[in-house]
C-alpha cells in the first residue's frame, strides 16, 4: 500500500486514468457518425484542393512537390547508378595497369623505340654512304681503262669501192 500511495504510484494511477479517458473519448468520437462524416468531409476536400492546386500548377507550367519527389528520386538513382560505373571503370583501369606490368609492357615498348631509333641511325649511315659515291655504272657500260702510251689499234673496216 505504501507505493501506491507514493508519488511514483500516484503518477502511475493518473497516467493510466488519463490514458484511459483519453481512449474512451477517442472511441466515442469515432462512433459518432457526425465527427466521422465531418472526417471524411475534411479529407475530400484536402483531396480536391490538391488536386486544384496540381491543375494550376500544372497550367502554370510550375513543378509540384509530388514532381519535385519523383525528379529528386530519379537524381538519386542517376547518381547511385554513375557511382557504380565509375567504380566499375576504376577497378577496369587498375586491372589493365596490373596486366601491363606483368607483361613488362612498357619495358618493351622502351627497348623496341631504342632499337627502332638505332635502326633509324644505321639507315641514314647508309644513305648517306650511298649518296657520297660516284653513281653505280651498269656492267654492260663500263670501260676499260687503257694505258696512255700505247694507241688501241683502230678495228679495221671493210672498204668496198663502188664501180664507177
Amino acid at each position: 500500500m505504501a507505493d501506491e500511495t507514493g508519488p511514483a504510484g500516484l503518477r502511475e494511477r493518473l497516467t493510466r486514468q488519463g490514458e484511459d479517458a483519453l481512449g474512451r473519448l477517442a472511441q466515442d468520437l469515432l462512433e459518432n457518425p457526425l465527427v466521422v462524416g465531418a472526417i471524411s468531409r475534411a479529407f475530400e476536400a484536402r483531396e480536391r484542393a490538391v488536386h486544384a492546386q496540381e491543375t494550376a500548377m500544372s497550367a502554370l507550367n510550375l513543378p509540384s512537390a509530388a514532381d519535385l519527389e519523383r525528379l529528386t528520386r530519379r537524381l538519386r538513382s542517376v547518381s547511385q547508378r554513375m557511382e557504380g560505373i565509375e567504380e566499375a571503370v576504376d577497378r577496369v583501369d587498375s586491372r589493365l595497369e596490373d596486366v601491363a606490368r606483368a607483361a613488362g609492357i612498357e619495358e618493351r615498348l622502351a627497348a623496341i623505340e631504342d632499337r627502332l631509333g638505332g635502326l633509324s641511325a644505321e639507315l641514314g649511315r647508309v644513305a648517306a654512304a650511298l649518296d657520297a659515291g660516284p653513281a653505280p655504272v651498269h656492267r654492260e657500260q663500263a670501260r676499260l681503262e687503257v694505258d696512255e702510251e700505247t694507241p688501241a689499234p683502230a678495228p679495221e673496216r671493210a672498204r668496198t669501192r663502188k664501180p664507177a
